[in-house]
């Protein structure tokens, strides 16, 4: 049979539509994992393919695109990738015959990879690498990789396939309605950096429907000589009594395959939604259809890319960030978001806390229950109208990348400087039953995307004219549950740009001592937390129910001997861990976790009668 991409310069090639729809439609449920199917259902698979190639498609693709070691791991079937992936490759062989190509379909791992991730691009690569292997070893003719939103992880791919195969590699990335990917890489981005890496077949797949897809295609045959590809859904799809429902017809996506082909499409299909019915529509039409003429124009951007900006020097972001730059020590009240809409109350507690001493407030991002003004639209109030600068606790929880992203851009314009960036906690159920959890990236992706953000670049590497000057803290937990994996972390969070580390409220001074090495090590300035504490009941709570939080067995008893002195005992017992710790950090950041301001207030007094604060109260908030 004649080459792939000799064929290709040729005459335009029909890919197949798509299995998981098909799948679906046979009565396959969608918990299932599809891709183990080749193993327990291969007749129905191959079936599917068999359809497709009565329909007229010159190339079909494998039932492989979740086969890769990450996906698989939640079916408990990450030791059968070989084993799938060969399989799915010689079902399509024998399907195909001589005279359709198999292209060994490969899809994103399913979990985000470095400098979003904690996944690193070598072991991205290696699963890949494993994944492709088996294909070759099956019989694919070609590979598609498709799906993909992030511009790295498809150039690891392409760099795995590219090390076990000279086989030829069709690249798609799935974009949006103005034509860059999911994750914001335009066009012009993508598309060199795609030829550049060696990929035969650039395009796009999935997403969006034709008339979208169309306008890429056409932005990408003016951008680069390589040959494209297009495999659209079948429109957007519709939820109809509970499924998703794709409402192009046959006849609508053939119209559509003719454009495509005139815009320069040298191999076209379809992708979610698509069955053998659209894709015998596409092969008449497109067999009809004269290839478009195509004209390169250059892009003018070089090679590199986008260049970073010189981030803005640190003592010029903030007056905390200046404070700590210069060595003064600094104190941090923890102001939580009340329930309700007033927040006036909150506004005056932080207010009162920068005229007891404060440098600034902390807004935390604790995923409590009720209906409570978000902690950056607190922060933002706080600043503005209380006049006293906050430092933003902000999480991973509620938002994928994109949304943070925007988030952080907007805190930005409106002033905030000072962040605390968390992976955050699990949403509570207590009161909604159905509340769920995003976790798109972690604090590690999340310090990334901001230090991105403070050389003027987007997570996707475009510029944004000038950059941010974001002060970036974040969190370490030095008794966390597994302290290898927190000083792992803690490392990664460090090389990603945190500027300064705060930790959960410290109890045992003594057991800090014995980690403190491993913090200072780190050259950065540590804000510890140390707890308001009123009664035993408070301390046996964070002692008990709070994760991380190491509580001494000597201090519960402690105040368990108190008896009617216990709230006098309980506030000594904070102004001691207090007055320790501030002979070892550079900060303290008092929390009142399940107490009350009144006794934020009476340690904030204490600290500060006891060594006056080397910063005037009431000073107003340093903006950039």
């Amino acid at each position: 049979m004649q080459g792939f991409l000799e064929a290709l310069d040729q005459r335009v090639l029909v890919g197949d539509g798509a299995m998981g729809t098909m799948l679906y439609a046979r009565g396959v449920f969608l918990n299932r994992c599809f891709d183990e199917l080749n193993l327990t259902q291969p007749q129905v698979v191959g079936e599917i393919h068999v359809d497709y190639v009565r329909a007229g498609a010159d190339v079909i693709e494998t039932n492989t695109f979740g086969a890769n070691r990450f996906k698989l791991s939640h079916f408990g079937l990450a030791d059968h990738v070989r084993r799938i992936n060969v399989e799915g490759a010689r079902l399509a062989r024998r399907a195909a015959g001589d005279a359709v190509w198999v292209a060994g379909s490969i899809g994103p791992l399913g979990v985000r990879i470095e400098p979003w991730g904690k996944t690193g691009v070598d072991e991205a690569e290696a699963a890949f690498r494993e994944q492709a292997e088996a294909l070759a070893e099956g019989g694919a003719d070609l590979f598609i990789l498709e799906t993909f939103r992030d511009l790295s992880e498809i150039l690891a791919a392409v760099r795995a396939v590219r090390s076990v195969s000279a086989a030829p590699i069709v690249a798609q990335v799935t974009t949006e309605e103005g034509g860059s990917t999911l994750d914001g890489t335009p066009p012009e981005t993508f598309a060199p950096e795609l030829e550049r890496s060696g990929a035969d077949v650039i395009g796009v797949n999935c997403s969006v429907g034709p008339a979208a897809m169309l306008e890429t295609v056409e932005a990408l045959a003016r951008l680069t000589r390589a040959r494209l590809s297009a495999q659209p859904n079948a429109g957007r799809p519709r939820d109809v009594d509970g499924r998703n429902i794709y409402l192009s017809s046959p006849e609508y996506m053939a119209s559509y395959a003719k454009r495509f082909v005139a815009a320069g499409a040298r191999l076209v299909g379809g992708c979610c939604g698509t069955t053998p019915d659209h894709i015998r529509q596409i092969a008449l039409a497109v067999r009809s259809t004269a290839p478009g003429v195509r004209v390169v124009v250059p892009t003018g951007l070089p090679v590199s890319g986008p260049q970073a900006l010189p981030a803005v020097e640190r003592r010029e972001k903030s007056t905390l960030a200046a404070s700590l730059e210069d060595g003064r020590f600094v104190t941090i009240v923890e102001v939580p978001s009340p329930r309700g809409m007033d927040v006036s109350q909150t506004i005056d507690q932080a207010r009162r806390y920068r005229q007891l001493g404060a440098a600034a407030v902390n807004v935390p991002d604790y995923p409590k229950s009720g209906a409570r003004t978000s902690a950056l639209a607190l922060a933002v109030m706080i600043q503005q109208v209380g006049l006293v600068e906050t430092v933003l606790h902000y999480s991973c929880r509620d938002r994928n990348l994109m949304g943070m992203q925007s988030d952080l851009v907007g805190a930005h314009a409106m002033g905030l400087r000072n962040l605390l960036l968390t992976t955050g906690s699990p949403a509570p159920r207590a009161n909604y039953a159905d509340a769920t959890s995003v976790f798109d990236v972690d604090a590690i992706g999340l310090t990334n995307m901001v230090t991105r953000l403070n050389h003027g670049l987007d997570v996707a590497g475009q510029p944004l004219g000038r950059p941010a000057a974001f002060h970036a803290g974040v969190a370490v937990n030095p008794f966390a549950p597994s302290p290898d994996t927190e000083w792992r972390r803690l490392e990664h969070k460090v090389a990603a740009g945190a500027e300064f580390l705060m930790t959960p409220p410290i109890f045992d001074v003594a057991a800090l001592d014995e980690v403190w090495a491993r913090l200072a090590a780190t050259g950065l300035p540590v804000i510890a937390g140390v707890a308001a504490i009123e009664s035993l009941r408070q301390v046996e709570f964070l002692a008990s129910e709070v994760i991380g939080v190491k509580v001494p067995d000597a201090i519960v008893d402690r105040l368990r001997r108190a008896g009617d002195r216990e709230t006098e005992e309980a506030q000594r017992l904070s102004q001691e861990i207090a007055a320790a710790l501030r002979a070892r950090v550079q900060g303290l950041h008092i929390t009142i976790l399940h107490g009350s301001p009144a006794a934020a207030e009476r340690l904030l007094t204490w600290l500060n009668e006891s060594e006056p604060a080397l910063e005037a109260p009431g000073q107003e908030p340093h903006h950039v």
